[in-house]
This record gives structure tokens, C-alpha cells and sequence, in this order.
């Protein structure tokens, strides 16, 4: 389904991401774990195409992503959505017409200038709100809600691209541990329901072994961990971590429990 080859991403003389080499071949749901500074959101944006790899290959479906461009980088991005950490939501628009949005590379280039949808559009956007418990703030401004309500909204927005695949960026770290509840929930329903794939950068240990099928840590640009949930024992996760003392090792990678 996806391969990602001797991944690499340098700014100057930093090496973000180092060889990152790692396979997905059927649906999953991924936690990707380490300290601020991993690689942890470079590597999903290098993914997606908002950010140029210096080398190593990613390839889907035997094309290689990284040589596509216009048209076919466009397709690959409505494919492979991107939920980020700020929502990225028009604040002045109402919520139906930011879920809408979400369907805007699919359309004609007139249709998109002026944001034209149809009825099916709305419809199937309402739907989505109601799945996700949130259509009753269809008409409010988006900048009127939480942000759990907003992170929701974000991810009924990359639902209405109808991706393969959804990369969360971050998506709970500036919730309350409810809001942050809720939306992993939202996450673990669409790969439960829809049988896609998605990838969350994670800062909360518990939270990545409690929603996800498989755990891969990283630090300072490497993987250096790719198993289930059960195989990252404390040892294992103190290198990830780089903690000397249990103590600190405890409260500072478990410090958010979702219930």
C-alpha cells in the first residue's frame, strides 16, 4: 500500500529526518511517538507533499510520489489528507462551508473559484457533521467553537476528500484530555469504519497504546522502533525518549491519561 525507502530530509547542516525506511501493507492505525524535535512531523508532511524530501523514495501503488506534480500532487494530496495540530479552518466561514471545502480539489476549477456545491455536496457533508456529533454547529462560524469542535470539523473536512489514507499532525496536543478523547475516538472510528489507514504524531505514550495498532518511535530523524503496541517495553521506550531516571521518564511521556 506504502513504502516509504531511505527517507531523508535535511535543512542545511540539520538533519530532520535520516533514512527513514518503513513499510504499510494493509490498514492500519499508526502512532508515531518521540520527543519534540524527532522528525515526527516532517516525515508526515514529506508524505503528503507539503514538504520536498532530500532523498529516499515513497511509493504508493508502485508510483513514486515524490516525482508527481500539478495534477497528479494534487490527486496524491485529496488522497492522502492532513489533519494539523491548528485546524487550519477558515475562522469567518461557517462550519458546513469548511467541510465543503474539503472537496474543492475534486471539482472543476470554476467550481472551486467560486466555491460553488451542489445539494449531494451539502448533503453528504451534513452527514458527516451528524456521524461525527457536531451538526448542529453547521452555521456557526467556525471560529465560534471549541477546539475540540474544531479538530472534529478539521477531520470532517479531510472525510469529505474521501481519502486512502489520513495523516494527523499532532491533532490532540492542544485539546483538554475530553476534547482529546473525542477526537482520537473520531480517528479510531474512521479507520474502523472506512478500513483506511491513518498515522497520528503523538506526544502522549498512553494515548498512542490505548488507539493504535502499531507504534513507531523515532529519535533524532531515525526510527528506531516499529512494532505493536505490546512490544514497547520501558527499556525500549526510555531510548526513545532519551529518559535516564523513572521518575521523570513516567510523568513526563504518560502525563495525559484519555481514560
Amino acid at each position: 500500500m506504502l513504502e516509504i525507502v531511505n527517507l531523508t530530509k535535511n535543512f542545511g547542516s540539520l538533519i530532520a529526518v535520516s533514512e527513514a525506511n518503513f513499510s504499510i501493507t494493509k490498514p492500519q492505525m499508526i502512532g508515531i511517538i518521540g520527543r519534540s524535535g524527532a522528525g515526527k512531523s516532517s516525515l508526515l508532511r514529506m508524505i503528503n507533499r507539503l514538504l520536498d524530501a532530500t532523498s529516499g523514495e515513497i511509493i504508493h501503488s508502485g508510483i513514486n510520489i515524490r516525482n508527481l506534480k500539478g495534477k497528479g500532487k494534487r490527486k496524491w494530496q485529496k488522497e492522502c489528507a492532513m489533519i494539523f495540530q491548528q485546524f487550519n479552518l477558515v475562522p469567518r466561514l461557517n462550519v458546513l462551508t469548511n467541510v465543503l471545502l474539503g472537496g474543492l480539489n475534486q471539482q472543476p476549477l470554476i467550481r472551486s473559484l467560486l466555491s460553488i456545491f451542489t445539494q449531494e455536496e451539502r448533503n453528504k457533508a451534513l452527514k458527516i457533521l451528524d456521524r461525527f456529533g457536531i451538526v448542529e454547529t453547521a452555521l456557526q462560524r467556525a471560529e465560534t467553537l471549541s477546539g475540540g469542535q474544531q479538530q472534529r470539523v478539521a477531520i470532517c473536512r479531510a472525510l469529505m476528500q474521501s481519502p486512502k489514507m489520513i495523516l494527523a499532525d499532532e491533532p490532540i496536543a492542544s485539546l483538554d484530555p475530553l476534547n482529546a478523547k473525542l477526537v482520537m475516538e473520531a480517528l479510531r472510528n474512521i479507520h474502523t469504519q472506512e478500513k483506511i489507514t491513518v498515522v497520528c504524531n503523538l506526544h502522549t505514550l498512553d494515548t498512542a497504546k490505548k488507539y493504535c495498532d502499531r507504534i513507531i518511535g523515532m529519535k533524532a530523524g531515525k526510527i528506531v522502533f516499529d512494532d505493536a503496541p505490546l512490544k514497547l517495553t520501558q527499556s525500549k521506550t526510555k531510548h526513545i525518549y532519551g529518559a535516564d531516571e523513572d521518575d521523570d521518564f513516567n510523568s513526563s511521556v504518560t502525563s495525559t491519561s484519555l481514560g
